[in-house]
């Protein structure tokens, strides 16, 4: 596929970026290309959505709207994503026709479908865990028992994800959609690596990172900057990575979770396009954050330092159990005493069991001690809600 370059003599100080996604990492995106001056438009169904609090124009609109995806791509000089869920059909014929969309939608498309996603790391000789199609129910039993069952399409945040124990669980509690099978990894811990790569094939990683899950729901918790792993396994580990994004040819920012296997093997979970949960440490902790980053990449400009300032703990702010409706912060007064902690509410209006409301993030010269202190605010800050549940 050829490659769009943007010309160098190009005015950017009257760029049109356009971000397919509203939520918090298209706000937090927003407001990192408001702050190079970029004119910023953003699609999303959602009425006053957090990008659109803070963007210059919100085009209504869904992300199968074909109508509303070829007004955006028409009227910004670039387009990117803050998530994966998106026709890529109109957008292959846009892209085709001379526009630039980064990551382009044959990559975007790819990694939609994790099975092919997976299959094209193995074909490359990138380690995965094994895996295996489900034609029929037979081939869920293929390994053994337990395994895990993947949706192909439209898995997020735990979803499309079921752990199956026994066959039993294979005959009662299967996906019922179109999946594949991993073995069981035996885990030690689960790591991450945010990754940059423009237009050009420039490509810099972040620091190698520890991500914790709530495991009542599989969402990560918290993410530690830098992971608690040794050099050998961190040198592997952005080597892995570094190929996993050349063998997709993308452009932008890539999120790539990791499983560190308990013999010391390092396998790619699976690639998320866009800016990554386990990132969010960067706009604290980095010389250059993820969310300035991704403009940075796809609107080929030279790619910032990626330099860790310190290590930090970020945690994920979940909506309270037992609670829906306006949302109200519980504890911010007590949490903002906690020294270099710095708050992140995403503008949401509603509010529901686990869902991402906003984050902290810690600062500290002892990742133990910023765990600490991360765990701490965690306790005190609370997102409830309007209506009791």
């Amino acid at each position: 596929m050829e490659k769009r370059l943007m010309d160098k003599n190009f005015n950017y100080s009257s760029l049109k970026l356009g971000i397919i996604g509203g939520g918090q990492l298209g706000k937090i995106m927003s407001q990192k290309a408001k702050k190079m001056g970029f004119h910023v438009t953003i699609l999303d169904p959602t009425f006053n959505c957090p990008a659109a609090q803070v963007s210059d124009k919100h085009i209504m609109g869904g992300f199968y709207d074909k109508e509303k995806l070829e007004q955006l791509v028409q009227e910004s000089d670039v387009t990117t994503f803050e998530l994966e869920h998106v026709d890529t059909s109109i957008l292959k014929e846009l892209y085709d026709n001379g526009h630039n969309i980064h990551p382009s939608p044959y990559v975007m498309e790819l990694i939609q479908n994790k099975y092919e996603q997976k299959k094209l790391l193995d074909e490359k000789g990138i380690p995965v865990p094994a895996y295996k199609d489900v034609k029929s129910k037979e081939d869920l039993g293929a390994f053994g028992f337990p395994v895990v069952q993947k949706a192909k399409l439209g898995g997020y945040d735990g979803q499309g994800v079921q752990v199956l124990k026994s066959q039993e669980d294979a005959d009662t509690k299967a996906l019922q959609t179109e999946s594949f099978i991993e073995e069981m990894v035996d885990i030690d811990k689960e790591l991450a690596v945010i990754v940059a790569r423009n237009i050009e094939g420039e490509m810099k990683c972040y620091p190698v990172v520890e991500m914790l899950f709530d495991e009542r729901v599989n969402i990560c918790d918290s993410v530690m900057a830098p992971a608690r792993i040794s050099k050998e396994i961190e040198e592997k580990s952005l080597e892995i990575c570094k190929k996993s994004i050349e063998a997709l040819d993308g452009v932008g920012i890539f999120g790539v979770e990791l499983f560190l296997t308990k013999s010391g093997e390092i396998q790619v979970n699976e690639i998320a396009p866009r800016p990554h949960n386990s990132g969010h440490y960067t706009v604290e902790a980095c010389a250059t954050s993820q969310f300035e980053q991704i403009i940075r990449a796809v609107t080929n400009l030279p790619l910032g330092s990626t330099k860790l300032i310190s290590p930090a703990v970020m945690v994920n702010l979940l909506g309270e159990q037992g609670y829906e409706g306006e949302p109200f912060i519980d504890g911010i007064h007590d949490a903002l005493e906690i020294p270099e902690l710095s708050f992140h509410f995403y503008g949401k209006s509603f509010t529901k069991p686990f869902r991402k409301m906003g984050h902290i993030t810690v600062l500290d010269d002892d990742i133990n001690v910023a765990l600490e202190k991360a765990n701490k605010a965690k306790d005190i800050l609370k997102i409830k809600g309007s209506k009791k549940v």
